[in-house]
């Protein structure tokens, strides 16, 4: 039931949108089965009724431009709000920092360009190798590790097939073309462990390529990025 607990004010964003949106359809779902339980119980045919037909009340022009126009003005609304979403995720930021990931059969590959290019792949840990605190299918050997409060970029390709970069918490999900460099960004408001899997079909191992991101304080960031390039 309902989201992860969001990370980002892009996540933030798209869950008050979820929320407006049930609620829109709630209240129109209300209204609708109350009219037609309205209609069945006045209208129902009585032991001895005879059926009538009514050809004076065939319609009502008034009722019927009221059910086709109140409907447009609701879903105009709702995509006017969920446009001015759609364009905030999509306007990317001046960033400070970029990441790349690269989609492969079956892992995930990450670059850091601001950091000498550093590198390394990604693997999903076999279940012999979990320790106590590991999620089974979840958790791999190299981690992302990133600053928070910092805009990232991100750049998304694959080396292969499409594959489909997703993070819940951070409400990003880009797919990794070949021979394309999709982008997005994020800006991860508070430390923690953040988790998620290539989300398009990529052939047998495709439930095996999760996505774990360390979000730590940039003094922290900055001392493990350091360590990482002295041995380049």
């Amino acid at each position: 039931m309902g989201f992860q607990t969001p990370a980002t004010e892009i996540m933030e964003s798209i869950i008050r949108s979820h929320n407006f949106v049930m609620f829109v359809m709630s209240v129109v779902a209300v209204i609708v089965f109350a009219v037609m339980t309205y209609a069945l119980i006045k209208f129902r045919k009585r032991s001895g009724d005879k059926i009538v037909f009514n050809t004076k009340n065939s319609h009502n022009a008034v009722l019927e431009i009221l059910w086709t126009l109140i409907p447009l003005v609701i879903v105009g609304f709702l995509t006017i709000s969920n446009v001015k979403l759609i364009r905030h995720e999509q306007k990317i930021p001046n960033v400070e920092m970029t990441l790349k990931a690269i989609g492969y059969q079956w892992y995930w590959g990450y670059v850091y360009p601001d950091y000498k290019n550093f590198a390394f792949d990604s693997y999903m840990k076999a279940t012999d190798s979990l320790e106590s605190q590991d999620l089974r299918l979840l958790e791999v050997d190299n981690r992302i590790v990133v600053p928070i409060n910092t805009n990232i970029l991100l750049q998304v390709t694959s080396a292969d097939v499409i594959h489909s970069w997703a993070v819940p918490a951070l409400g990003v999900k880009i797919d990794a073309v070949p021979g394309r460099l999709n982008e997005a960004w994020f800006n991860i408001k508070t430390p923690g462990i953040y988790y998620g899997q290539c989300s398009e079909l990529c052939g047998r191992l495709h439930g095996f390529m999760p996505i774990v991101i360390v979000a730590v304080e940039k003094e922290q960031f900055n001392e493990w990025i350091q360590e990482k390039t002295l041995e380049l």
